[in-house]
């Protein structure tokens, strides 16, 4: 993938398949700006054409992840546009996106950012880290696609204490009560981060992609609907290079090469 760019508020690097996104405004804990989002926009739309990127790392920079929305470069009378121009498509991307998405969360998620990380594929937290829910403190409501994704992790009883008291939730705490996957200690967690994302990156991408994608549709659809998508999705897996390439491994009692096609 080219990585060239005159970014500002972002950071890239490629390790292998793996690229790292670090959200680059740590004076600011890495808030969210109209800029940062359209410099997003274009990382995410260059992997869709980047077949050798197999594995997205998003993480924040300094002792954050992100506090959110950047107040200070908001239109206060235009709430609404801010939603639809910059998170209802970052959230749509991350959710639809054909490789696994991996949130290192370093430190405070706070409001949209908080519920972007919990969008992503697989979470994992340092245990200093903190999730929060902030648009209470504000009068807003909890937007970045927060009211459909935490009552599903936490259940309806957590998730509206959550959103309502604005209660900060430890990474221990996310981990017990199934918001996030994993909580590692910090000196850990880049480490545990790159293992598992150099891991996913040499998987067969796209049964992963398929998969994916199944678990989301299941939250709304019922078990009939969904036997008749397993079924789709299956042959479309079985029709991928990888399949072929799997089976072939098997009964060769050999490594598999996947290369995400």
């Amino acid at each position: 993938m080219n990585l060239d760019g005159d970014f500002q508020s972002i950071e890239l690097r490629q390790d292998e398949a793996v690229l790292w996104l670090t959200l680059d405004r740590p004076d600011k804990l890495n808030t969210f700006t109209n800029g940062m989002h359209a410099e997003v926009r274009t990382v995410l739309e260059r992997i869709r054409h980047s077949p050798d990127i197999r594995c997205l790392v998003i993480t924040g920079a300094g002792r954050g992840f992100s506090a959110g929305q950047d107040l200070a470069d908001l239109d206060l009378s235009a709430l609404s546009d801010v939603v639809e121009t910059n998170y209802n498509p970052l959230i749509r991307t991350l959710t639809t996106l054909h490789i696994p998405v991996i949130a290192c969360v370093n430190g405070v998620a706070a409001g949209a950012a908080a519920n972007m990380a919990l969008a992503c594929d697989i979470v994992l937290a340092a245990r200093s880290a903190r999730f929060i829910q902030s648009f209470s403190h504000l009068g807003l409501v909890p937007d970045g696609g927060g009211t459909w994704t935490l009552p599903r992790l936490v259940g309806l009883a957590k998730a509206t204490a959550l959103c309502m008291t604005a209660e900060p939730v430890s990474a221990e705490q996310a981990e017990q009560m199934g918001m996030i996957w994993r909580c590692v200690d910090d000196e850990k967690l880049l480490d545990d981060t790159q293992e598992l994302a150099q891991r996913l990156s040499r998987q067969a991408t796209t049964g992963l992609f398929y998969t994916k994608q199944l678990l989301r549709l299941s939250q709304t659809r019922t078990l009939d609907d969904q036997l008749n998508l397993e079924r789709d999705y299956q042959q479309a897996a079985s029709q991928t290079d990888d399949f072929k390439e799997g089976v072939d491994a098997f009964l060769n009692k050999r490594k598999p090469d996947f290369t995400g096609r």
